[in-house]
């Protein structure tokens, strides 16, 4: 089973494949901790990374409470980088069976 770390490093190089434009790495706040955060264009795109293998789905592990705190870190990224326009939350899901992107929740 590959650990966290590894799972986001396949996550970066698929982001990147895709034309994403990696700002920033476990940026890290009092609201909470994002992944990943990228450039897609316009956009900025606030990644969370789940990795796991067996039965249960990696993504399983987001919860209500895991989606505010992604927001609200994201938000506070905005503001203290002086960052206007769109923006959003993304989740990648990281097995042995490959790599999912879902592109998510708009902040605007």
């Amino acid at each position: 089973m590959m650990d966290w770390k590894e799972a986001e490093e396949l996550a970066c190089k698929f982001l990147k494949k895709k034309g994403y434009k990696i700002l920033e790495r476990n940026y890290r706040t009092k609201y909470g901790e994002i992944d990943i955060v990228a450039r897609d264009g316009r956009e900025i795109v606030f990644v969370e990374v789940k990795s796991g293998s067996g039965k249960v789905d990696p993504l399983e592990r987001i919860d209500l409470k895991k989606v505010r705190n992604l927001e609200q870190t994201a938000r506070f990224y905005m503001i203290q980088n002086k960052l206007k326009g769109p923006a959003r939350v993304d989740f990648v899901r990281v097995t042995p069976e490959g790599i999912d992107h879902f592109e998510g929740i708009w902040l605007g």
